[in-house]
This record gives structure tokens, sequence and C-alpha cells, in this order.
């Protein structure tokens, strides 16, 4: 099998990083996670804004990945907890939206009017800003992320950083940010479920439940949250059930690894009579 050299260096990093993974996590990551067992990854946006929220997104059991603007008061501090913790530190991105102009812009996002060295140049002190980060996604983005030519830019920034993994949070149908990770041989994946577009619990309760459900009829799901109060609290409570389920919780990285593997996975002879 002939693989992009960057999805090669992301599995063995992976790997390594599997072997040293803590038992910390080990009530809601297993040892030895069930590859035929329907698989959830959840990431936390949004942090390093407020402490306190913060530390409880953190502190949610099992491998949840914790994603923070490059520029927040507490994204350093927090983000050494989170990979304290075990972890997945993410960078969240701040990238144009559509509505760019009405809305408060966060410092760092990256805009259409860029030309390619400051495009460049912001993405990669963004991701120095963060200790500790093995991925990234974006924030906001409904603009920039149909663009292939800065979506073009963004994977070779990631590429030149090296053992990174992108996550599209599709914030509009219109993205590209997938493809073009896949054309850049980015490890990669896309948002299933936004959780809180309604932070009422019980509405983060079915959208938790809407996550699961294509997790047992597709495999895997990944699903994207913020640090409210109602989300944590929904949290707290579903993921100390998941696996009664028969659900298992991965970090993002290997969830990637694992929709990586299926996809490339050899057909078998009859599979194939069944194509032609």
């Amino acid at each position: 099998m002939n693989l992009n050299p960057a999805i090669w260096r992301f599995l063995i990093t992976l790997w390594l990083g599997l072997q040293s993974y803590s038992v910390t996590a080990a009530t809601a990551f297993p040892a030895g996670a069930e590859k035929n067992l329907p698989a959830i990854a959840l990431i936390i946006d949004d942090l390093g804004n407020q402490s306190d929220l913060g530390m409880r997104a953190i502190m949610l059991p099992g491998p949840v990945a914790c994603a923070f603007l490059p520029y927040g008061p507490f994204t350093n501090a927090l983000a050494r907890q989170a990979h304290g913790y075990h972890k997945e530190v993410m960078l969240h991105l701040p990238m144009q939206a559509v509505d760019h102009e009405n809305r408060r812009v966060e410092k760092g996002t990256l805009t259409l009017e860029m030309t390619e060295q400051q495009f460049m140049e912001a993405t990669v002190r963004e991701i120095a800003a963060v200790p500790y980060v093995t991925g990234l996604n974006n924030h906001k983005g409904s603009l920039l992320t149909r663009h292939p030519g800065t979506m073009a830019w963004l994977m070779q920034a990631i590429n030149r950083h090296g053992n990174l993994f992108f996550v599209d949070s599709r914030t509009t149908k219109e993205t590209v940010a997938r493809q073009l990770a896949v054309e850049y041989g980015v490890p990669n994946s896309s948002r299933n479920v936004f959780l809180d577009n309604d932070p009422d619990p019980e509405a983060v309760r079915a959208q938790f439940r809407k996550l699961v459900a294509i997790a047992k009829r597709d495999g895997t799901a990944l699903g994207i949250g913020h640090p409210f109060p109602g989300t944590l609290n929904v949290l707290e409570e579903e993921l100390e059930n998941l696996h009664r389920q028969g659900v298992q919780l991965l970090p993002v990285s290997r969830l990637i690894a694992q929709q990586h593997e299926q996809q490339h996975k050899p057909r078998i002879a009859w599979q194939e009579s069944l194509s032609r």
C-alpha cells in the first residue's frame, strides 16, 4: 500500500503515543480499543477564555480532545493542564466567517485579504501558541473554508509543522477543507454532530444520542461541543455510561487512524464482484 509520507509519520507517532498512554484514561478508553465496537470522538471547542469551565472540560471522563483558541488568556495554562491529564490538545484556529463584518473577530483570525506569506506566518504563529498541540480544527470559517486556495495554504502549513491532524468543523456545507487535507496528505476527519447549537441540556442530550446512533450505523462519528455548563453536565453523565451502550470513546487521532484504515481496507473477491 502506497501512503503519503505525512500519513506514515502520523500513524507512527500515534502508535508510539498509544504505547505510553496513561492508565488514567483507561476507564473510558479500555486498553486495546475494540476494533469492531462503534466509536465516537469528542472535541470541546473555544477553550482558553474561561478558567473554571475550561478545567471542567479537561476533567471530562476519557480522551475528550480540548481545542484552544490561540490567544485566550488561559490557553497556555489550560493546554498544559490538558496535556497533563492525557487529553489531546488542539488548536481551534479562527477563520473568516461569511458574516465577518458584523461579528466580533477574534485576534489571529485568518482572512481572504491575507497574502500567502501573511497567511502562512499567522498559521505557524498560532500553532506555536498552543503547547503540546496535536491537531487543529476551524473556529468559524464559513467563508474561508470554501476557498481551495486558502485551504491549500493551510494544509501546506500543517505539513511543514509535521505530525498534526485536521478536523473540518463543517461550519458551511460548501467547505472544501477536508478535500484539500486529503489532497495534501494531512490526516483528517470532519464533524458529524454539533452537540450544543441549542444549549438546552435536553437538546444537548438528544444530539449526543444522535452522535451515538451515527457511530452505531457507520462505525465512527465525531462530535463537537463547547464549555457551556449544560453541555458539560450532560457529558459528565453520558460518558460514564457510554461503554454500556456498546460504544467506545476514542482520542480524535485514534478515530482518524481507524477511519483511514477502514477507507483503505482491501476489498475481498465477493465485494469486487458485487461492484461490477
